[in-house]
């Protein structure tokens, strides 16, 4: 069958772009490198992962102030360690009468010593400048945490924090539900 003028022109027309559609590869690479350095660059967060351990059972609170990088104690309910280095058994901690822990002084010490050399300041600067955060269990008796914070500002730490679960809190819960 033959084809005559505009008919003719059509077939030829429909003949040479007659190809499947493809898919430029080039473009999709480009839009995923954008992707992905967009999702890298925005999800990033400062969070401070703290070292985990199964026998600690960090108190819940409604704290939002996120850690900075400190010494961390980790307290459980049979030892006290720094480091992934045993410091001491609790129960021997507690039977001893003296405030002061001298294995926790002297890691804290060393920390110090090795970690936070900085810039001349005077001692009252460096003092408030070093950190300690106590990774204790939620059972553990208060008099153990007492010591335990004692014994970080005898070594010359002016800042200590305590590690917490955060849970929601109500203002939060208010806001979510709202939206």
């Amino acid at each position: 069958m033959r084809f005559m003028g505009r008919t003719a022109r059509m077939a030829r027309h429909h003949k040479r772009h007659k190809g499947e559609g493809g898919i430029n590869l080039v473009s999709m690479i480009d839009m995923l490198t954008v992707l992905v350095f967009f999702l890298l660059v925005y999800s990033t967060e400062q969070v401070e992962v703290l070292p985990s351990s199964k026998d600690v059972k960090l108190p819940e609170s409604i704290a939002e102030e996120h850690s900075r990088p400190a010494a961390v104690v980790i307290i459980t309910g049979r030892e006290i360690m720094m480091e992934g280095h045993s410091l001491g058994s609790v129960a021997d901690i507690l039977a001893s009468k003296e405030l002061i822990i001298p294995q926790l002084k002297e890691a804290l010490q060393t920390q110090t010593e090795r970690v936070l050399r900085e810039t001349p300041r005077t001692e009252e600067e460096k003092i408030k400048s070093r950190e300690v955060i106590i990774m204790a269990d939620r059972a553990i008796p208060y008099q153990l945490l007492k010591r335990v914070m004692a014994t970080s500002t005898a070594a010359d730490y002016g800042q200590l924090s305590l590690a917490v679960l955060q849970k929601a809190s109500d203002a939060r819960l208010a806001t979510v539900a709202k939206n």
